[in-house]
């Protein structure tokens, strides 16, 4: 009798431990489980996917402040680009000049209406004249904000028997705003002024 409720005792014993172990694991195990879910999800936050062509292409997200430099001069690049390239097609000067007023202020567009005034669209079309602008290089002081910068570049003046190659340096400031489909990089163009604008060379074609 005696013998039998010993038995049953470490019977019950090696149970009582054996599901204290499973409940253990289980702890354990959940523990782990949560623990890398929260890794993935915190690795998965600092993923981009950006849509190009119709494909996902995978990004990793950055401080701004990791970037500012290169986002900065991008934004500035770009404005010239659309301000600079000019084809003998009324729409699509206005397409592209529209394009950089959403990158600067104001002083961006008085500069356009001087440029208006002064006949200079309408001789591009009438001469049936192209322009490009090519960046050679931009400065940038991130210490301060706004940001000063200046820009240094070439224009490419092409017309039906010459190029003209034309030194252009501006300047202005940046100033942070929130970014748009129409302003990716979050920043605006202020004070903008052209410094220099003159011919370099001539070239026959």
């Amino acid at each position: 009798m005696f013998t039998k409720t010993r038995h049953l005792e470490s019977a019950f014993r090696h149970i009582r431990s054996f599901t204290l172990v499973i409940i253990v694991l289980s702890i354990g195990l959940c523990g782990f489980v949560f623990f890398k879910s929260y890794q993935l999800a915190a690795a998965t936050q600092h993923k981009i996917y950006i849509l190009v062509n119709g494909k996902a292409i995978e990004a990793l997200a950055a401080d701004r402040k990791e970037n500012l430099i290169v986002e900065a001069k991008d934004h500035i690049a770009l404005f010239h680009q659309y301000f600079f390239t000019l084809d003998p097609d009324d729409k699509v000067i206005h397409q592209n000049v529209s394009k950089a007023f959403y990158l600067a202020d104001a002083s961006a567009k008085r500069q356009y209406e001087n440029l208006k005034e002064n006949g200079y669209y309408s001789s591009l079309i009438a001469g049936n004249i192209s322009q490009r602008i090519n960046t050679d290089s931009i400065s940038i002081n991130t210490t301060v904000h706004p940001y000063y910068f200046r820009y240094y570049g070439t224009q490419e003046i092409i017309r039906a028997t010459t190029i003209v190659y034309r030194s252009l340096i501006t300047e202005g400031y940046l100033r942070n705003v929130n970014r748009s489909e129409n302003n990716t990089h979050g920043f605006l163009i202020e004070r903008w002024k052209t410094l220099i604008n003159q011919d370099i060379k001539i070239v026959n074609r």
